[in-house]
């Protein structure tokens, strides 16, 4: 079961990737401890966790805001992703085994899931999680580490300035990944990461509108209260299935099999 810290996490983090607050937009300890219920010191370090995950920005003697990414940061970026993970790609063509290509496919299932439910942020998540799955399997911490550095600052990038569509492009692009490494060409994998990398950047476009700053707390708020009417959901099905589904009686012997018994004792 997931800790109420666990859980505030996961509910502003979504919030932030499906994009429905402001960019700059200030995230207050004070009013966030009312929200959900906790002290300011749980909330600061839920928010400074988000920070270092580049979702908000933490300024010292200011407080925490919405991250702000540009398009031009954008390029910068994407040109750095291209660069480590072409170098990822190459070196994992034919050097996966079974078990890690397995663990690559169930990832891509569960985006593709999540691309059907028209879940925004969970798409975004994972797919930044596929990256850092390969990039894991290298067995290098500090490629980890760069990565996941690059990864974090792509995720707002794409919560802002990708269309939610884009995500069903996106998985396809990672299933052409997935199949070159299985192949062990190192040639095609390196390619086929420079070409995801480089749709996902020109997929990215300023917004014709974004989130009133006003409206922070509002739908922090409902996005929290959503959670809670989630954790109770379970409960009360769990409460009504008995009740809708009749015990099953034991099935009684037949009947050509109690003269057998009744003949064999006589």
């Amino acid at each position: 079961m997931r800790t109420e810290e666990e859980a505030i996490h996961q509910t502003l983090s979504q919030t932030l990737l499906a994009g429905r607050l402001a960019p700059g937009a200030q995230l207050v300890e004070m009013r966030l401890a009312e929200i959900f219920g906790v002290s300011r010191e749980r909330i600061r370090k839920v928010l400074h966790r988000l920070g270092h995950e580049r979702l908000l920005d933490v300024i010292p003697n200011r407080g925490c805001f919405v991250s702000s990414p540009t398009l031009v940061q954008a390029r910068e970026i994407y040109e750095a992703r291209r660069i480590v993970e072409g170098g990822i790609t190459g070196w994992l063509a034919g050097r996966l085994g079974p078990a890690q290509l397995e663990a690559l496919r169930e990832h891509g299932r569960r985006e593709h899931e999540a691309m059907h439910k028209g879940d925004r942020a969970l798409s975004i998540r994972l797919s930044g999680e596929f990256h850092l799955l390969l990039a894991g399997f290298t067995d290098s911490p500090f490629v980890v580490r760069q990565l996941q550095e690059l990864v974090s600052r792509t995720a707002m990038l794409v919560a802002f300035f990708e269309p939610a569509a884009s995500s069903e492009c996106a998985c396809e692009e990672h299933d052409e990944i997935l199949q070159t490494l299985a192949q062990g060409d190192a040639a095609r994998a390196v390619k086929a990461m420079h070409v995801h990398l480089s749709l996902i950047e020109t997929r990215l476009n300023p917004r014709t509108s974004t989130p009133a700053a006003g409206d922070v707390e509002a739908e922090i708020a409902r996005a929290w209260a959503a959670e809670l009417k989630s954790r109770k959901a379970p409960k009360s099905r769990a409460t009504r299935t008995p009740k809708a589904a009749p015990a099953t009686p034991a099935t009684p012997p037949t009947p050509a099999a109690r003269p057998s018994r009744a003949a064999r004792a006589s």
